[in-house]
């Protein structure tokens, strides 16, 4: 869900001219990968390189942008950067060690209060132990950054999307900052990032994997790309509502730390649902993003996250609601508009209509530079429903027997009307757009539906 709506970001800045940066990527590092890695009797390495590659497939599952960059916290270059991450924070002050106890969550990685948990147990992670930790590790002087950040927030009302997310870390940071751990044992938690100038301790996770943002523009070393696409850029970072603290408080007192450009926003997306509970590889109620393609195609995939899963709420998702969905909004709504306007124009006229030069609604634009998916598809599928209103009421197919030149002036801005719809599409279901401008271009109906009706 994230990385399409992403992609859809991407294409869109890209077609009004800007010069994007699109990365994705894994964070490989922690516990969980660890012991995940021992459950099934493989090395850990040998783990995550499998995973790794899985999701790098997901790039042509989901159809995304050829373009798109793929960056692995187990990449020498980004090691490198979470050292140098490490050294400049503890350059200016803000790290330092001391022995601790924590009730800590595998699931998140995260640290976790009593008032956190629900009957012991994580509410996100509920099929997972809650551990205790006792023992010395390095910590981060989050507690230094509440008034920066507040101040940050206050001058950037925009930073993160939506608002009620952004109230929420607020609130977050007005409740006062606690230092957090940085770093583990080695001797009990090998597999991660060392630490500078000690070798008894491995990086926590988060610390190591927030600093993917930047390492996969090559920094520290390639500032050329930094420069560019950070500093002098707008960074729009996507995540789930689990990351909020992580996103939008904990990696920007790291950059302020560091003395580094904070990013530009934040988008927070809701949880997928699953028999009333978050959707998730631990708890194993998922639904494969490749059997819903292979049923149903990938641009199927792309509208229903886009437009039938809330943008910043939590969703619920079933096949029978995806099916429904498909049936009544691509296959009967879509294919079918697409497929009688071209059989009108196939057989009524000689040639293309002269098309206009594409203005795209102000309307439609508004929405996604909102990051509003799902209200940008809605305007989206209204404007079908209109081009298919309009066929209902003039008939044009009937009409061209009585009244020949006003039949043919209707088909010819039913296929303007379209093409504009087609462009429209273009970020959002990149495949299905092409299809239907071809489609115009050569003046011919689609020899098979776009969409397959499914039962």
């Amino acid at each position: 869900m994230e990385i399409i709506r992403a992609d859809v970001v991407a294409r869109y800045k890209k077609s009004k001219g800007f010069d994007i940066f699109f990365n994705t990527g894994t964070d490989e590092h922690g516990q969980k990968l660890f012991d995940d890695a021992k459950k099934a009797g493989v090395d850990v390495r040998q783990y995550v390189d499998g995973y790794a590659e899985k999701f790098k497939e997901l790039s042509t599952l989901l159809g995304l942008s050829d373009d798109i960059h793929f960056i692995r916290t187990t990449d020498a270059n980004h090691k490198s950067a979470a050292q140098e991450m490490w050294r400049l924070c503890d350059k200016n002050g803000y790290i330092y060690k001391k022995n601790y106890r924590v009730k800590y969550c595998i699931g998140c990685e995260l640290e976790k209060t009593d008032s956190e948990l629900v009957e012991g147990k994580c509410p996100l992670h509920p099929n997972r132990e809650i551990e205790s930790i006792d023992e010395e590790n390095y910590f981060f002087k989050f507690s230094a950054f509440q008034e920066k950040l507040l101040a940050f927030y206050k001058e950037n009302p925009q930073f993160v999307i939506p608002d009620f997310r952004y109230n929420e870390i607020k609130a977050f940071v007005e409740r006062g900052l606690v230092d957090f751990s940085i770093s583990r044992l080695k001797e009990k938690m090998s597999w991660g990032v060392p630490v500078p100038g000690d070798e008894n301790h491995v990086m926590y996770v988060w610390f190591d994997a927030l600093v993917s943002y930047i390492s996969t523009l090559g920094w520290p070393t390639n500032t050329e790309q930094f420069e560019k696409y950070w500093k002098n850029g707008t960074p729009v970072q996507y995540c789930g509502k689990d990351n909020l603290r992580q996103q939008s408080a904990m990696w920007q007192a790291m950059l302020m730390a560091s003395e580094l450009p904070q990013s530009h926003t934040i988008v927070i997306n809701g949880f997928l649902q699953s028999g009333g509970q978050k959707m998730s590889k631990s708890l194993g109620n998922v639904i494969s993003p490749a059997d819903i393609v292979s049923q149903f195609g990938t641009e199927a995939l792309r509208y229903f996250v886009l437009r039938d899963l809330s943008t910043f709420e939590d969703s619920a998702v079933t096949i029978e609601k995806f099916t429904e969905s498909f049936n009544a909004n691509l296959a009967n709504g879509l294919g079918n508009l697409t497929s009688r306007i071209m059989k009108m124009a196939e057989t009524n006229l000689v040639k293309t209509p002269e098309l206009p030069k594409i203005s795209i609604p102000e309307e439609f634009e508004h929405h996604l530079e909102k990051f509003e998916m799902q209200k940008a598809g809605d305007f989206l599928w209204k404007q079908i429903a209109i081009l298919d209103a309009r066929i209902q009421e003039t008939a044009p197919f009937k009409l061209i027997k009585t009244d020949r030149e006003a039949g043919l002036t209707i088909i010819s801005q039913l296929v303007v009307d379209l093409h504009l719809v087609a462009h429209m599409l273009e970020p959002m279901l990149p495949e299905t757009s092409a299809k239907i401008i071809d489609l115009i271009a050569s003046n011919k109906s689609p020899s098979e539906p776009l969409f397959l009706r499914k039962d």
